[in-house]
C-alpha cells in the first residue's frame, strides 16, 4: 500500500508538489521559530545567571528589597563561615561571593590635579581564588579590549568605552571615591591594567570589576559581600533544582522576623525572568498552533483545487464500485504520506538554517543602545531536541486537516449521476 502510494506521488507531481513545498514551508518556520525564540530567551536567561542573579542567590531580607540601590550596609556579614556551611550542605552547587558598588573615579593630569571624573559602577568578583570560574563564566579574559586580567591588588578593569572617552590607557593612576559598608567616605589609589567590552550596553557603561578582595578592603567590608551567587556544577538551571535549594536553605538560615538573615532567592524570581522562561516554555507549542491553523487552512484551499483537478478520477473509481469511505480514507493516508515527506524536508531545512543561527548569529548591537536590560547584542538560535520533532506538528497534523475538509465533497457525489457528469 504505502509502495503503491508513493509511486502515484512520485508520477504525478502535479498533485502532490504543492502540498509537499507548503509543507515543508510550514514546517521549517516553526522548526526555525522554535530554535531561535530558545535561543534568544536562553541567552537572556544564561547572561542574567552569569552576571547578576546565578541560578540562585543568597542576600539579606533587608538588601533583597533595596537590591536595585546596592546598599551594601545591608550586605552579607561572616561570609567565611557561611560558604563553610553551603560547601559542606550543597555540594552539587558552586558558591560565589559578589560585591556590588557605585562610586566616582577620578583622573588626574600628569601634576596630580584632578583632569576628569566619571561615575562608574562596579563588581568585585572572585579573579584570585585558586578554582574559581568567575573569569571563565564572565567571560572576562576575552572581552578585554587592552592590557591583562588583574594580577596584583588594586588593579581593576574599566569599561572600554568609559576608557576611550576619558583618554584612559592600561598603567594610567586613578582614584576611586564612595562610601564605605559602614556610610563613611572612602578612596583609593587604583591602577588600570586593562580596559573591557561584554557587547553589553548594560554592562558597558562605565563598568569596573576588581578582585572581591580589593573591594572588601576598599569598602570596609571584611569578610563581607553583597551577595552569594549558586550554580549548579553542571551549568544547567533547573527550576525544579532551585526551588528544592531555595526551600531547604530558607527553613534553615532565614528567620522572617530578622531583616539581615541570609534569603535565598531562585533565579526566576528576579529580574522579570519567571515571565521569560514560561515565555520560552510555550514558545514552541504556540508556533505549532500557529502553523497548524494557518497551514490547515491554505492545505484546506489547496486540497479544494486538487479535488476539483482529480474529479473525473474519483468519478471513476466511484463508478467501479468503490466505496466513498474507501476513497476518503486513502485521500487521507496519501496525505499523511505527502505531510510525513513535508515535514522530513522542512525539519531538515528548519534545522540548518538553526545551527548556522547558533554558530554565527545575528547582531542587533546597534538597536539596543538605550536598552536597559540585561540581553546578548548578538542574538544566536539554539537547536535543542524537541526540534526534530516539533515540525512533524503542523506539517502532518495540518496536511490531514485539510484534506479531511476538502474531501468531505467526496460525499455528495451522486453515484446514479455518475455517467451523465463522465458523459459514458
Amino acid at each position: 500500500m504505502i509502495g503503491f502510494t508513493l509511486k502515484g506521488i512520485v508520477r504525478d507531481r502535479s498533485r502532490s508538489l504543492l502540498p509537499v513545498i507548503i509543507v515543508s514551508i510550514g514546517a521549517m518556520l516553526t522548526v526555525a521559530g522554535t530554535g531561535w525564540i530558545k535561543g534568544i530567551f536562553g541567552d537572556i536567561i544564561a547572561m542574567n545567571a552569569k552576571y547578576s542573579t546565578g541560578h540562585v542567590k543568597i542576600l539579606t531580607a533587608a538588601y533583597a528589597e533595596n537590591e536595585s540601590q546596592a546598599p551594601n550596609d545591608l550586605a552579607l556579614t561572616d561570609i567565611s563561615s557561611l560558604l563553610s556551611s553551603l560547601k559542606k550542605d550543597f555540594t552539587g552547587v558552586e558558591w560565589v561571593p559578589r560585591i556590588h558598588f557605585g562610586g566616582l573615579i577620578d583622573i588626574p593630569d600628569s601634576s596630580g590635579v584632578t583632569k576628569y571624573q566619571g561615575n562608574v559602577v562596579g563588581r568585585g568578583v572572585d579573579l584570585f581564588s585558586a578554582g574559581s570560574r568567575e573569569n571563565e563564566r564572565m567571560n572576562i579574559a576575552p572581552s578585554i579590549v587592552e592590557g591583562k586580567l588583574p594580577e596584583n591588588g588594586k588593579e581593576i578593569l574599566i569599561s572600554h568605552d568609559f576608557a576611550k572617552r576619558f583618554n584612559l590607557k592600561p598603567g594610567d593612576k586613578v582614584t576611586f571615591f564612595g562610601s564605605s559598608m559602614n556610610g563613611g567616605m572612602v578612596f583609593s589609589e587604583l591602577t588600570l591594567c586593562g580596559t573591557i567590552k561584554f557587547g553589553s550596553q548594560i554592562l558597558d557603561r562605565g563598568g569596573i570589576i576588581c578582585d572581591v578582595s580589593d573591594a572588601q578592603q576598599m569598602l570596609d567590608m571584611e569578610d563581607a559581600s553583597s551577595e552569594i551567587l549558586g550554580y549548579f556544577k553542571d551549568d544547567i538551571y533547573s527550576e525544579e533544582r532551585a526551588d528544592s535549594l531555595r526551600s531547604t536553605f530558607n527553613s534553615v538560615y532565614f528567620d522572617p522576623g530578622d531583616e539581615f538573615s541570609p534569603k535565598m532567592l531562585k533565579l526566576s524570581e528576579q529580574n522579570d525572568l519567571d515571565e521569560y522562561l514560561a515565555y520560552a516554555d510555550r514558545m514552541g507549542t504556540i508556533i505549532a498552533l500557529i502553523f497548524i491553523f494557518t497551514l490547515s487552512v491554505v492545505l484546506w484551499n489547496t486540497g479544494l483545487l486538487g479535488g476539483l483537478r482529480r474529479y473525473n478520477e474519483y468519478g471513476i473509481r466511484l463508478a467501479l464500485g468503490e466505496e466513498k469511505k474507501h476513497i476518503y480514507f486513502m485521500m487521507l493516508y496519501e496525505a499523511l504520506i505527502v505531510g510525513i515527506i513535508g515535514s522530513v524536508v522542512g525539519s531538515a531545512a528548519g534545522l540548518s538554517f538553526s545551527y548556522w543561527l547558533q554558530e554565527t548569529g545575528l547582531d542587533f548591537g546597534d538597536s539596543f543602545g538605550n536598552i536597559t536590560m540585561m540581553m546578548p547584542q548578538v542574538f544566536r538560535a539554539r537547536v535543542v531536541p524537541e526540534m526534530f520533532y516539533i515540525g512533524f506538528i503542523p506539517g502532518v497534523v495540518a496536511m490531514l486537516i485539510g484534506t479531511a475538509i476538502a474531501g468531505i465533497g467526496i460525499f455528495k457525489r451522486d453515484t446514479a449521476r455518475l455517467f451523465t457528469e463522465l458523459e459514458v
